[in-house]
């Protein structure tokens, strides 16, 4: 499923469109595959007589459940979800029937940290994970190239704030203490004492 254009705004470009790395379906593929062994075994090695037709559909069942179930549906679920980079926010996007979408705009992003077990460094893949302003994180799971991900966010996001330097400026700016509540802090004079 391709990642729908229209809902970018009018000056908005994709920088980066990714789905997670394909070591995610080796599995299901694998599954996939030996399910279709399995059922051709057995129409090969069953008898044709009434049980072994029995037999062989017991086994095409549990095969084709198998198959589905551990195959089909991560390969669709691989296939449906996506992490976009764009030059003002990162859009992540997955679900193969009932679909969800999260923008996270890249002037609220507080810390990108990747994490890699050792198969994630010899595939060269890893999970991003992104905080940002407001206590919400997005989590990207099994990202291809993950080390050059966080770095090209790095940069979106310092261009974001060139772009934008107004909004850094807004926030940095600490509110001005009231004239009366200046005064308090003050140690008074001591007054010399009168005789």
């Amino acid at each position: 499923m391709a990642f729908p254009d229209e809902i970018l705004a009018d000056e908005e470009e994709v920088v980066l469109h990714l789905r997670p790395h394909w070591k995610t379906v080796l599995r299901p593929g694998l599954l996939v595959l030996l399910a279709v062994v399995v059922t051709a075994v057995a129409w090969v090695m069953l008898p044709g007589n009434q049980g072994g037709r029995i037999g062989f559909a017991v086994v095409a069942l549990i095969m084709l459940y198998q198959g589905i179930r551990y195959g089909a549906v991560p390969l669709a679920i691989w296939r449906s979800t996506h992490y976009v980079l764009t030059d003002e926010r990162i859009l992540l996007q997955d679900g193969v029937i009932a679909r969800e979408r999260r923008d996270l705009p890249l002037n609220r992003v507080n810390d990108h940290v990747v994490s890699q077990s050792p198969l994630d460094r010899i595939f060269g893949s890893g999970t991003l994970t992104i905080d940002s302003i407001g206590d919400q994180a997005a989590v990207l799971v099994s990202v291809p190239r993950a080390q050059q991900v966080q770095s090209l966010l790095y940069e979106l996001i310092e261009e974001d704030r060139l772009r934008h330097p107004e909004e850094d400026e807004e926030e940095e700016e600490e509110p001005e203490v009231p004239q009366q509540r200046r005064g308090i802090f003050r140690r008074k004079a001591k007054r010399p004492a009168s005789g």
